[in-house]
């Protein structure tokens, strides 16, 4: 007999050991996992726990002072009008129910985080829920309904009627419009001119001629036996600014053709004559197989370079400037002297 009190004492204090380690539950769901942006949704929040202990969801703390809880960073926002029905269970247990409202003002796809219930020591929480939120489409003339429709700024200012995309991303705006510009005004001058960049300015025809002339003396041609081809390409250099200078075809003449297109002009008479030197001596080098005296090969040299700085463009004196002007021509002579002297000695090897 006492035997069978034992067992029967000892049972029901193990049922409420039992009954007293009974977990806390909490699952949570949405009515809808689809919404329309603005609109309200029903998040359910299911409780069971001991009857008699008392617990809260930190994630909806304040919400009644303030109205209003928000989860991932204030998209979402739970309402503070929160209804709650408890039902007994049995043993010892009870269960909540929890509506909260649910609002979204922007469309997207969302993942919940999971909500936590905390009563006592027990902590519970639930599984991550989804939301999908769809745009609202309307027209400039269609009312919002049922919802409220948008509110006039407090302080409006120009900037309110510029679209949010322009007031985010204007740089970008502003750099398809500079590349649109651009990229016309590259079109427009292709067209007009057959290249974008522009081209680069020509040096005058008798900086070139001298720059080349330079050039060919430092080739040393006739000092190492190359007398053809140093007349060949003295003749080139003359020919060409004959061409770039007066406009005068000389790649294409021959001596007699280009002496007599110089005689045409009367300013030439003396540079004229340096000019047959150099052409009669290169024909005789190219076509007679003749090879001049060293004496020749510098004449020639030096009456192509006279050749080209008698015949180049000369600023004209201001009126203002006569009278200086005209010391320096009293000056020139002696200057000449000096310069000839030096052309001489560069034609030399």
């Amino acid at each position: 007999m006492k035997l069978r009190k034992l067992i029967i004492t000892a049972f029901c204090a193990g049922m409420a050991v039992h009954a007293s380690a009974a977990p806390l539950m909490l699952s949570a769901k949405l009515d809808s996992a689809t919404m329309l942006m603005g609109t309200v949704n029903t998040l359910r929040l299911q409780v069971v726990q001991d009857k008699g202990t008392a617990g809260e969801f930190p994630q909806l703390a304040g919400i009644r002072e303030r109205g209003y809880a928000t989860l991932l960073n204030d998209t979402i926002e739970l309402g503070a009008r929160i209804k709650a029905d408890t039902t007994e269970i049995g043993s010892g247990r009870v269960q909540i129910d929890y509506q909260v409202p649910v609002q979204v003002f922007d469309s997207g796809y969302y993942r919940l985080p999971e909500f936590v219930y905390v009563a006592g020591r027990d902590t519970a929480r639930s599984k991550q829920l989804v939301l999908t939120v769809t745009p609202v489409k309307v027209t400039a003339e269609d009312e919002i309904s049922p919802m409220t429709p948008p509110a006039d700024p407090e302080n409006p200012s120009i900037f309110d009627s510029i679209p949010d995309w322009l007031y985010y991303w204007w740089w970008v705006a502003l750099l398809v419009a500079l590349l649109a510009v651009g990229g016309w005004w590259a079109w427009k001058r292709y067209r007009k001119e057959g290249t974008i960049l522009s081209p680069k300015p020509e040096l005058p025809a008798h900086i070139v001629a001298l720059q080349r002339l330079e050039r060919l003396k430092k080739l040393k041609l006739w000092q190492s036996g190359q007398e053809k081809e140093f007349y060949t390409k003295l003749t080139d250099i003359l020919r060409s600014y004959l061409d770039k200078r007066f406009g005068i075809k000389a790649m294409e003449m021959t001596t007699g053709q280009i002496m007599d297109k110089l005689a045409e002009d009367s300013s030439m008479r003396e540079s004229r004559q340096m000019m047959r030197q150099v052409l009669d001596m290169a024909d005789f080098v190219k076509f007679a197989m003749a090879r001049p005296l060293p004496d020749d090969n510098v004449k020639a040299f030096d009456n192509a370079v006279a050749f080209v700085e008698a015949t180049k463009p000369v600023d004209k004196p201001a009126d203002d400037n006569e009278e200086e002007d005209s010391e320096k021509v009293d000056k020139a002579p002696a200057n000449a002297g000096r310069k000839s002297d030096a052309k001489r000695k560069g034609g030399e090897a």
